[in-house]
């Protein structure tokens, strides 16, 4: 009762996971990614040896296709068992046994493979692979736009409940120090990708380093006004929010900032997202100045 997609960005060097199931803490059991190594999704009666096994044979220097045939010619049970691989070499290779209930199944593009099982139709993993080829922006924007098409398209037959995205990227993790540049999830909500989007978007502007911009504005008029407004709500201004953006607003913006740990971007950065980004964003309170920001960052490449 899942469906996922495995993909790499091989101009990032990036590999990873996403994936939405009608099964509590599905981040905890599906998705697997190593930087040196590819990505590993498995599901529908989970082999959870499946994931380091099938990295550590990646790293051997075996095909996707290859790590499939070892992870289930090993396996008694593997009739009942689906696997999806990318290997970082570019090797795609992905499994449905013939116990998986239905609609099960499995389809390939360039630098990506979605499976599924237990799906309201046939429709769900097409529209994950033209959601995941059309999307625009970097490899996580592309797997949360294929978790939403496949969702949007029927789904899991049973319905929602725990979602999650996990990538690898060389030095990609906190202060460089591993590989783990994105590893977000949802283990029990209603809309598990909607909640998952939101949990992503905070992660992104929090932990995710951008280029710098080439200039910065500054906010006036009527955004100023609203983010202004917005942090007094939140307690962090006390003045009377106008038009106009000064030292006051600016330290009720650094108190924001700094509260929410958003160091990886300095205040004059943050200012110019918000005013690129308020009007794209979703949401009140503070849920609107992360989207806003989170747009206002999103035309900056990620280092």
């Amino acid at each position: 009762m899942t469906f996922s997609i495995v993909a790499r960005d091989p101009e990032a060097g990036a590999v990873g996971v996403a994936v939405q199931s009608k099964f509590v803490s599905v981040g905890s059991v599906v998705p697997f990614a190593a930087a040196d190594a590819g990505a590993v999704a498995t599901q529908s009666f989970a082999n959870v040896a499946y994931g380091p096994d099938g990295l550590d044979l990646l790293r051997e220097g075996y095909s996707a296709a290859e790590v499939i045939e070892q992870l289930t010619d090993g396996d008694d049970e593997a009739a009942s068992r689906q696997v999806g691989v990318v290997g970082q070499d570019g090797s795609i290779a992905a499994f449905t046994g013939d116990d998986c209930f239905d609609v099960a199944g499995d389809l390939q593009g360039d630098h990506y493979t979605v499976q599924g099982n237990i799906l309201a139709n046939d429709e769900t993993l097409p529209a994950m692979a033209d959601a995941f080829e059309a999307a625009e922006g970097g490899l996580p924007e592309k797997l949360l736009a294929a978790l939403h098409a496949g969702n949007d398209a029927g789904g899991d037959s049973r319905g929602e409940q725990g979602a999650a995205l996990y990538v690898a990227k060389p030095g990609g993790g906190y202060d460089g120090k591993n590989d783990r540049w994105i590893d977000v999830r949802v283990d029990d909500h209603e809309r598990p990708i909607d909640e998952l989007e939101r949990v992503f978007k905070l992660y992104d502007v929090t932990l995710l380093a951008r280029e710098e911009p080439d200039e910065t504005r500054e906010l006036d008029g009527e955004t100023a006004r609203a983010v202004s407004e917005t942090l007094s709500e939140l307690g962090f201004y006390d003045g009377e929010p106008t038009g106009s953006f000064g030292e006051r607003e600016r330290e009720a913006l650094e108190a924001f900032r700094g509260l929410n740990n958003f160091e990886n971007h300095s205040l004059a950065v943050v200012e110019d997202a918000l005013d690129r980004g308020w009007d794209d964003a979703e949401g009140e309170g503070e849920h609107r100045l992360v989207d806003a920001i989170w747009h206002g960052l999103s035309r900056l490449d990620r280092k």
